[in-house]
């Protein structure tokens, strides 16, 4: 009877231990979600920091060839061009 006490004891203080481990590794997921989360808004962050950064790296392209330099000439006439056929989309969805 007493070996069956000290087994019973045994398996008692085995899942206790194992009852704290699991807390332990709960709380580490639940800090490990939190700078997953984090980590997702500070990358929506630097992505729309840098579609912001590329469209103004494109404007200044832009401006920069309509005033004179030579290096982004097609980039601009392009764009212009593409500007052209939106508005006489428009014209034409206006006059229908």
């Amino acid at each position: 009877m007493s070996n069956l006490i000290e087994i019973v004891d045994s398996l008692e203080n085995k899942i206790s231990k194992l009852l704290h481990k699991y807390e332990l590794l709960k709380q580490k997921n639940n800090e490990l979600e939190e700078i997953i989360e984090e980590n997702k808004s500070r990358i929506l962050e630097l992505q729309t920091g840098l579609e912001s950064l590329s469209q103004e790296n494109q404007t200044l392209k832009s401006v920069n060839a309509i005033l004179g330099s030579n290096e982004h000439k097609r980039e601009t006439k392009l764009k212009i061009n593409s500007l052209i056929r939106e508005i006489d989309q428009c014209i034409v969805q206006l006059s229908e």
